[in-house]
């Protein structure tokens, strides 16, 4: 294999460079000024985050964000694995027509493609008409994980799809020549394969709802603010302060940590599953 030109290497780093400064750069900012000095404490120091840690308020958006990306992750990922399997078990042969080889895809690519604030508009809609007939899904937490439910499950299919798309088709028919029926051909051949995609998905789904305000600021009712929602009206009531700075900078470390973390169990599962060279 040949080396890339020094001039190319040039070339592309003056590209990239400036790509990660833009991407990079505001995210320093954050993490820098949430050691601002403050009122009573002059000079650098970490009271910002004292005190982000002993606001009930931020506490309270923080159990609310958590409760909400977990439960909505755990049944996006459930529902957004049948449909991957769906696609990829089920897709036509080119040409099978709209309703048949188009349409799934397209209520599946819909809520990716579609603006945030239209769709959070439409939930809002949608739920209001339901709460004003029947009583029942009044806005709270309740609307905000199904309006969660419905963005991230998509996300979800798409990872699985792309696991499934690339296995032999010739497995499942294997599996049913070893007599293992549709629910067992999916709990011990699909299940373990796209294993990694459903960890993916789920981490994805997890990222999607804590980072989401667009749809959650729709669909949430008075006791259900949770932590994007608290950073936008911190912000809009004071302005930035390091206590919202330190959150931030919380929210990063976490991310990252769990990247890291996702990064380095995959890589240590891959080296362990290697077939060690014969001799």
């Amino acid at each position: 294999m040949n080396a890339v030109p020094r001039r190319i290497q040039r070339v592309l780093a003056g590209i990239s460079l400036p790509v990660y400064l833009l991407l990079y750069a505001p995210l320093s900012v954050i993490a820098i000024f949430s050691f601002a000095p403050s009122l009573g404490h002059p000079g650098p120091n970490v009271a910002a985050y004292g005190m982000l840690l002993n606001d009930p308020e931020v506490l309270a958006a923080l159990r609310r964000s958590l409760t909400l990306a977990i439960g909505s992750a755990v049944l996006g990922t459930m529902l957004g694995t049948l449909m991957g399997f769906g696609l990829s078990r089920f897709r036509p042969a080119k040409g099978g027509g709209f309703w048949v080889g188009t349409l799934p895809s397209l209520i599946i690519y819909l809520p990716i493609i579609m603006p945030s604030l239209v769709f959070g508009i439409s939930e809002l809609i949608f739920f209001n008409f339901v709460h004003e007939y029947t009583g029942l899904l009044s806005a709270g937490l309740l609307t905000m994980g199904i309006a969660h439910v419905t963005f991230q499950a998509p996300y979800v299919a798409l990872v699985v799809y792309a696991r499934l798309a690339g296995l032999d088709p010739n497995l499942f028919e294997a599996s049913q020549d070893l007599y293992a029926n549709a629910v067992k051909s999916f709990v011990f051949l699909t299940i373990p394969v796209v294993r990694p995609a459903l960890i993916g998905g789920f981490l994805l789904a997890i990222t999607l709802s804590i980072d989401d305000f667009t749809i959650s600021f729709f669909t949430a009712g008075p006791g259900s603010v949770t932590l994007p929602i608290y950073i936008y009206s911190a912000i809009a009531r004071k302005g930035s302060s390091p206590e919202i700075n330190a959150l931030g900078s919380l929210m990063i470390a976490t991310v990252i940590g769990v990247a890291l973390l996702y990064y380095f169990v995959t890589r240590h599962r891959e080296r362990s599953n290697r077939i060690p060279a014969v001799a």
